[in-house]
């Protein structure tokens, strides 16, 4: 992490090229960055290294793999100092996938994929409203995705 955080036009159409396509092969970004394959590489490297880039994944279509049922839910804690507990609770529950530590309303709000609405009722009154420091929880079900991006890389 000792290079500094400095991102360049090529930078960001590296990155722009690759986060439309994780799997676009270097020499195809080469071409069209117009650069050597080696420098993609090496820009690349970078990157990672400084922590702009950490990682890559394939994404699944919950709904393809049985999971009908997308919900958010707003978790009020007992008290701000549970949150540590709270979070290694939840980390325990693969039915969530992404938990934040919020402002507002609730101290938690988290993203839930469930086979159908009983499988949600069940992970919420069987798994997570049984945490010890949750005082009471928000469920909020998403009929529709409406769009889902990353950030603009310009």
């Amino acid at each position: 992490m000792g290079e500094s955080l400095q991102i360049d036009s090529l930078d960001k159409k590296i990155i722009k090229l690759i986060t439309q396509n994780a799997r676009i092969p270097y020499l195809e970004v080469a071409r069209e960055c117009n650069v050597s394959g080696a420098a993609i590489h090496q820009r690349i490297q970078k990157l990672t290294n400084i922590g702009v880039i950490t990682g890559s994944k394939f994404t699944i279509e919950p709904k393809m793999v049985g999971f009908k049922t997308t919900a958010y839910m707003g978790i009020f804690l007992e008290q701000a100092s549970l949150y540590n507990n709270v979070m290694d609770e939840l980390k325990k529950i693969s039915e969530i996938t992404q938990c934040h530590f919020t402002t507002g309303n609730y101290s938690v709000f988290i993203k839930i994929f469930a086979r159908d609405n009983e499988h949600l009722k069940s992970v919420l009154t069987d798994k997570i409203q049984i945490i010890p420091g949750i005082a009471r929880t928000e469920t909020f079900i998403s009929l529709e995705v409406g769009f889902n991006r990353g950030i603009p890389i310009e």
